[in-house]
């Protein structure tokens, strides 16, 4: 927790003294992330941000009240009740593949459901999740560009983003528990950044694996447009589901040729093998088991947030490749 949250330093004081009760403020789950960190950047110079993360914050803004908690812990029901706010921000999702799914599910399913009771408790009018278009799954069946009201298919086979379905229907359901909350639920692609996920992690491979007979059009979408998106949900009014998709698509074989990693076409079963080897010894966090997301298209149809939410991706698709491009080599 940083000075200001443990002294009460956050809060103003009045011309006679007395303390003011600070204004409502926009609480960040997950400060400590890297997205977290980016539209971190922005909101604290619009007003008071309040950050939650069990990581330690060393290089924090000043004006930052950062509470180092988990969601969970009943301290973190006390800062709600304390601090008056407009809007919650939910990043803190856990998404290491080499934690146990239990440990994961714990966290992330428990941690959203805490939340959840804190927005209806305190009548908080603005709850944004940052969930994922790889919710909807990666099927030989998939249109070109899936709808928002698409079914998320994904959980039939990754505990990993088993736990991201689920935080997704809760949040869903939250729209008809608390219809005077405006809930909004936010699906990009995969992001593209110094953001570690699954895709960093494949283009992190020693060598990239291809699988023959299969080169899906992907999407991507540059993390500073991820961070557009969650503040122009943080508008009043804006409530509903926007898939994201970015700048535009390409060939997964284009992209690693772009990102300048060497490409192996390999059959599919070896491939799974291959990861599935890369995996054990320690030297990759991309699990074979999402091998389905170099095989299948999963793009999404993004006119939603386009005309209701006025979003648009303002990195082009070759700064987009670049910052995965950057990411990997650096």
């Amino acid at each position: 927790m940083s000075g200001a949250a443990e002294s009460g330093a956050g809060c103003a004081r009045t011309a006679r003294g007395h303390r003011a009760a600070p204004e409502p403020s926009v609480v960040l789950t997950g400060v400590c992330g890297r997205l977290g960190r980016l539209l971190l950047r922005g909101l604290h110079r619009e007003g008071r941000v309040v950050g939650i993360d069990r990581r330690d914050f060393p290089d924090a803004p000043p004006d930052l009240v950062h509470y180092r908690l988990d969601l969970r812990r009943k301290a973190c029901r006390d800062v709600f009740r304390r601090e008056p706010v407009r809007a919650v921000v939910h990043l803190g999702v856990m998404h290491d593949p080499r934690v146990s799914a239990e440990t994961r599910h714990a966290w992330n399913v428990e941690g959203f459901g805490r939340v959840l009771e804190y927005v209806a408790a305190h009548r908080i009018p603005k709850l944004v999740l940052l969930s994922s278009a790889a919710v909807y799954g990666a099927r030989p069946g998939n249109p070109q560009f899936l709808p928002e009201d698409a079914p998320l298919l994904a959980a039939s086979r990754l505990s990993e983003i088993r736990d991201l379905v689920e935080l997704d229907m809760l949040a869903q359901t939250f729209f008809w528990r608390a219809p005077e909350c405006e809930t909004v639920i936010l699906r990009p692609s995969f992001i593209a950044g110094r953001v570690h996920n699954e895709i960093y992690s494949y283009f992190r491979l020693p060598v990239t694996p291809r699988l023959l007979g299969f080169d899906p059009m992907m999407q991507f979408i540059h993390e500073d447009d991820v961070v557009s998106a969650l503040r122009l949900a943080l508008r009043p009014g804006v409530r509903g589901i926007f898939n994201l998709g970015g700048p535009g698509v390409l060939p997964l074989s284009q992209v690693i040729e772009r990102v300048g990693r060497p490409g192996l076409p390999v059959v599919h079963l070896l491939a799974r093998r291959l990861l599935d080897g890369l995996w054990r010894l320690g030297l990759t966090d991309f699990p074979g088991r999402e091998i389905d997301y170099l095989r299948y298209v999963c793009m999404v149809d993004d006119r939603r947030a386009r005309t209701e939410l006025g979003w648009a991706p303002r990195r082009s698709l070759d700064e987009t490749i670049r910052a995965i491009r950057d990411a990997v080599t650096t």
